[in-house]
């Protein structure tokens, strides 16, 4: 059998399609189980990227798609033989990452026998650190305060891009601290007005100390050698400075992903790895960051008069809506015809999360006025429903703030804040239930709720869930939600009134979503800090965890497809913080139950 020696060069592995296995082994030769694998094209296709680096509205491109597979308990792995030569990466915590180039493998695969790649293991101790994800690092991160400071800092500071990361581990003095805490407060970071002083001071001291004891990092959780069963294709879109917050998986195949960012549409086709841009319109009058102001002057490119966020579908004729969260309206697209509605609103701010229910009404948050829109589609009426504030000073500033955003955005005052958030409790997700109720979580209020779609009453519920951002119904009308900065997935029963809660199966993670697969009794739940996508099983109550196949992968919405299969999306902000820079939509194929 012939062999090649990988050494952790950093090339990427290329060839022929593998027709035969590929086997990976230790530096002693014995066969090395959980090695993730990621092939990618050996020759990427031409992109036409005619706007501003992006492809022009209409126009279509053939993404350079990747797949990741991982060895058994022999080191022994295979991908589907397509005819076409592809690059390879082998990683495995412990193991320097090795590449080989395309001639190498193109003349061993050409002998017939199957290609043994040797894995080195890893000597450098900060090596050997950096390879592990954020979340463990994460956990040995001391900004002094106690828990009430972690989690207020883990709410406004983890929502966008992992922390840990090797970004945030550059040292940084509790001045220079200062100036991030505002620069992110432009972005929707809330830190208490009374707590950026500490939070500063904390963060310049924690990151000096962690980064001393870097060898002190523990080890994150093994790889499952079940994962061999496991496969992921992905599909490079956008570039560094978009961002692929939202998607959704449509009736007709497609799956339509919204750049944030660039205020364009992605429609991509999972069969051929062909995607078409839609840059969404917006009126001339409309301005950059809309009715929020331009709050992202310092990024280095931004197109987002919108702000493409949350995607739902028409269950009579396949309409897609769309909120876009810097106007006061609601976006239909009309994946036939590919032309956009806009429905103006004239009450509410900040549309966020979006569902349909069985009447083809449209439901959504609105994030800043707490309240729940819903759009009918027959009598193209909206109708609003209020949610109780929490005391007399949140009452008052919801009120004023038609006032406050009539202001110009440079001059505007701002509500102080406090820590409790008060006058933003923040209707988050939403979810229409299978008997119809539409349930919404408020994220700074720590609390959640239903309307009842018949009588338009709306009922918060007095139990306290920490961080409640998005939520599911299942199959039995148990309402699903992840606690945000508590690092929980939460299940409440509206029969029994009984909340449960589960730990997630990784160490400092901060769930942003999840989904229900309804019909298999299944939770998917995204990762952000910790490179992975975790499977719940209902009925068991066990995990199953998916890593990423890049690092600094964080994830904000998951789709579950007919066959079991998820999808998502790398929506880390910035996105050049990702692994090479680059998002990607991803699909997951679980490995056998």
């Amino acid at each position: 059998m012939n062999k090649i020696l990988g050494v952790g060069l950093c090339m990427v592995l290329a060839g022929h399609a593998l027709a035969k296995d590929l086997i990976v082994t230790d530096d002693s030769g014995e066969g090395l189980a959980t090695v993730m694998v990621t092939r990618v094209l050996a020759q990427k296709p031409k992109l036409i990227l005619a706007d501003e680096g992006y492809a022009a509205d209409g126009v279509s491109n053939q993404s350079a798609l990747e797949n990741t597979r991982f060895s058994d308990a022999n080191g022994m792995l295979n991908f589907p033989d397509t005819g076409i030569s592809y690059d390879y990466r082998f990683r495995k915590p412990g193991f320097k990452d090795v590449s080989l180039p395309a001639a190498v493998v193109a003349a061993q695969l050409s002998l017939g026998e199957d290609l043994t790649v040797q894995m080195e293991r890893e000597q450098d101790r900060r090596v050997l650190a950096e390879q592990k994800p954020s979340n463990v690092w994460l956990s040995q991160l001391d900004i002094g305060g106690g828990e009430a400071l972690r989690q207020h800092f883990a709410l406004n500071c983890a929502f966008c891009h992992q922390q840990a990361s090797p970004f945030m581990r550059v040292e940084r003095s509790a001045e220079e601290w200062l100036t991030v805490i505002d620069r992110m407060g432009g972005y929707g970071a809330r830190i208490a007005g009374d707590l950026r002083q500490p939070l500063a001071e904390g963060l310049a001291a924690g990151y000096h100390s962690l980064n001393a004891s870097y060898e002190s990092v523990p080890e994150p959780r093994p790889w499952d050698s079940a994962l061999a069963g496991a496969s992921y294709t992905e599909w490079p879109i956008g570039d560094g400075f978009s961002q692929m917050h939202d998607f959704i998986l449509h009736p007709n195949g497609m799956v339509y992903v919204g750049d944030n960012l660039q205020d364009r549409i992605y429609e991509v086709n999972p069969k051929t790895g062909v995607y078409t841009v839609y840059t969404v319109p917006h009126e001339p009058d409309d301005k950059l960051g809309g009715f929020l102001g331009n709050r992202f002057n310092a990024y280095g490119k931004i197109n987002n008069y919108m702000g493409v966020h949350s995607f739902a579908v028409s269950p009579k004729d396949g309409h897609i809506f769309i909120t876009p969260s810097m106007q006061r309206a609601l976006l239909e697209f009309d994946p036939q015809t590919k032309t956009f509605t806009r429905h103006e609103m004239t009450r509410g701010f900040y549309p966020h999360t979006i569902r349909t229910d069985e009447q083809d009404r449209v439901w959504f948050t609105l994030a800043l006025s707490s309240q729940v829109a819903m759009w009918d589609r027959q009598k193209k009426v909206f109708s609003y429903f209020d949610i109780p504030a929490r005391n007399i000073k949140e009452w008052l500033t919801i009120k004023l703030l038609p006032l406050i955003f009539w202001l110009d955005p440079e001059t505007r005052p701002m509500p102080s804040v406090d820590r409790e958030s008060s006058g933003l409790p923040m209707p988050y997700g939403i979810d229409v239930a299978p008997d119809g109720r539409v349930w919404f979580a408020r994220l700074y209020a720590n609390d959640f709720g239903y309307i009842d779609p018949e009588t338009g009453e709306v009922t918060v519920i007095d139990i306290e869930v920490i961080g409640p951002r998005r939520l599911r119904v299942d199959a039995e009308n148990r309402v699903w939600m992840v606690a945000f900065q508590a690092g929980l997935l939460v299940m409440y029963d509206p029969q029994t009134k009984i909340l449960k809660e589960y730990d997630l199966p990784v160490v400092s993670e901060f769930p942003y979503a999840l989904n229900v697969d309804r019909a298999r009794s299944v939770v998917w739940v995204n990762g952000n800090q910790s490179d992975t996508v975790m499977r719940f099983d209902i009925a068991t109550e066990t995990w199953q965890v998916y890593p990423m196949p890049r690092r600094r992968t964080f994830t904000r919405d998951i789709e579950i497809a007919e066959d079991g299969s998820v999808y998502t999306s790398n929506s880390h902000f910035p996105s050049w913080q990702i692994e090479d820079a680059q998002p990607t939509l991803i699909h997951i194929t679980p490995y056998p139950q």
